[in-house]
């Protein structure tokens, strides 16, 4: 059997429709300034890892399930006594993700994770940084279907930032709302 290469959806999406609409609305003259999403990161920090360890690498084993790729555990880079922090502490967990894996995840964040999120009214179209990277949060980690509801003992934030070869903010709302972004009005 020929082993035929396998491209998400949001991909083909994105080859076939949205670089045609980005060129023609902004009117780039070269295909290499057509914006595109480079990375995602996704980042759990668990204030509570000071007092419990295992929290750490809850959230780390969680994330890798929402991910599809193992989880880094972030560690404390100063001690701050107020905060009972150590050096070297775990205090959270990330994933970088790109290519494949980085357009399946945005699939199922846009597709499945935010119709479930508890009185969504719609991601804030001001969440950018200026140069064309956009960064949210979700509350409740649940509204993935990879966590089972019924193992979880608590329920963590997480944090969501899509990373784009935007120069503008506009360009980057461009190319994230024809990846069907729910953005509020």
């Amino acid at each position: 059997m020929a082993d035929q290469a396998y491209e998400p959806r949001l991909k083909t999406h994105y080859n076939s429709v949205v670089r045609g609409q980005l060129k023609e609305e902004f009117k780039y003259a070269n295909e290499m300034m057509i914006p595109k999403l480079e990375k995602i990161v996704l980042n759990m920090g668990v204030g509570e890892a000071v007092g419990d360890q295992k929290r750490a690498q809850a959230a780390a084993n969680d994330l890798t399930l929402i991910a599809g790729q193992k989880a880094v555990v972030t560690r404390a880079r100063n001690s701050i006594a107020t905060f009972k922090l150590r050096d070297g502490m775990a205090i959270g967990a990330k994933v970088t993700l790109r290519k494949a894996q980085m357009y399946e995840f945005l699939d199922r964040f846009v597709n499945i994770a935010l119709p479930r999120v508890r009185d969504f009214r719609g991601l804030n179209p001001k969440s950018f940084d200026g140069r064309g990277n956009f960064a949210t949060g979700v509350k409740e980690h649940i509204v993935f279907p990879e966590i089972d509801y019924d193992k979880v003992d608590q329920v963590m934030g997480m944090d969501v930032i899509v990373c784009t070869s935007a120069k503008t903010d506009d360009e980057a709302r461009a190319l994230l709302k024809a990846f069907n972004f729910p953005f509020r009005q």
